[in-house]
């Protein structure tokens, strides 16, 4: 099965397009009449559907409040200049990366940003506090303008 996705009202609707034409099932929480929603009312529902959640929101990254390892994934996208334009050539590059994997593994918190996309996954029956790799995204998300 496809992995599934949930994008957050806070990004354009084209990114759950991107991630659909790339073999995701994507929805939106717009699509979902989810618009409004707390962060922790919407976090409910999208781990409730077993969905990664595809945000913007920075409080997302809070990994004492959002525990990698604990939930289905989180993919935090960072334009450095927040516009539509940029989010989707992020998207774009970020669905063509090959060691994006969504799907493959689970509890991974995704950051990325114009020029890398760091992963952090957490070992809970270790202790680990998370060993976060980076992967280099191609070059148009980087050379994007707003």
């Amino acid at each position: 099965m496809a992995p599934q996705i949930k994008v957050d009202e806070d990004l354009p609707e084209d990114v759950a397009c991107i991630f659909s034409e790339a073999g995701y099932i994507a929805d939106t929480v717009r699509q979902q009449g989810w618009g409004g929603s707390e962060d922790e009312d919407l976090w409910d529902r999208v781990q409730a559907e077993s969905r990664w959640l595809v945000t913007a929101d920075k409080g997302f990254r809070d990994v004492r409040t959002y525990i990698p390892g604990t939930y289905v994934g989180i993919v935090l996208l960072r334009a450095a200049i927040e516009s539509r334009r940029r989010y989707i050539a992020l998207a774009q590059a970020l669905v063509h990366s090959v060691r994006l994997g969504l799907g493959k593994t689970k509890g991974i918190f995704h950051v990325a940003t114009p020029a890398v996309c760091l992963r952090r996954r957490l070992s809970l029956a270790r202790g680990d506090r998370g060993v976060p790799s980076a992967q280099r995204l191609p070059a148009a998300a980087a050379r994007s303008k707003a």
